[in-house]
């Protein structure tokens, strides 16, 4: 497989009570389990759509025998102490191996389809960063076709200010980045209530 993309997924492993904790102090930890195992079954079915090398990396240990085929995914385990760590880790490792452009997703975001993914990959082919952001002051995907670790540094993650600060964090830099259009994430119930899961 040519190495010009490649697609890295995190996901956290499912377990009770470790899933979308803000949803589940309203929603109760077996419902938000089953609205996460619904939000990583939407993106794995978006993710085997695209046209590149995909990788799905795990938050505790690397799982056989899930619903991501061993043919279609390669499996790797996340290394960190926090999320901005995780990432600059794959992402460190993917370009060393050889792959040019690489977008990481998470498994928040139910809108989240295969064509905006290959919309990133192709801004790769303009852009240094491609950006996806999220209604919540996140990101919902980040693209990069050099590897700049300084942007995973120094951001609280899971609060409003990911993006603007990734963003200062690029301008000042000098590197040229492009956004995607706005999804939402489910964090919470009320974003769960206005999404397409809200019934399931």
């Amino acid at each position: 497989m040519s190495k010009e993309r490649l697609l890295l997924l995190f996901v956290k492993n499912p377990v009770a009570g470790k899933v979308k904790t803000r949803l589940a102090r309203t929603a109760g930890n077996d419902r938000a389990l089953h609205i996460y195992k619904q939000l990583v079954h939407l993106t794995e079915k978006s993710a085997k759509q695209v046209d590149s090398a995909r990788q799905v990396w795990y938050s505790n240990f690397i799982d056989q025998n899930d619903l991501f085929e061993g043919n279609l995914f390669e499996k790797r385990l996340q290394e960190g102490v926090d999320l901005g760590e995780r990432m600059q880790n794959a992402f460190s490792k993917s370009f060393e191996e050889g792959y040019r452009n690489i977008v990481i997703i998470g498994s928040d975001c139910p809108d989240l389809h295969s064509s905006i993914i290959e919309q990133a990959f192709d801004e790769l082919n303009s852009s240094d960063v491609v950006i996806g952001p999220s209604a919540d002051g996140g990101y919902y995907l980040l693209g990069m076709n050099t590897f700049i670790p300084e942007i995973f540094k120094g951001i609280k993650w899971s609060s409003p200010e990911v993006l603007s600060r990734t963003k200062e964090k690029l301008n000042r830099s000098g590197y040229s980045f492009h956004e995607l259009k706005v999804l939402n994430d489910i964090d919470t119930e009320e974003d769960l209530n206005e999404s397409k899961l809200r019934n399931a």
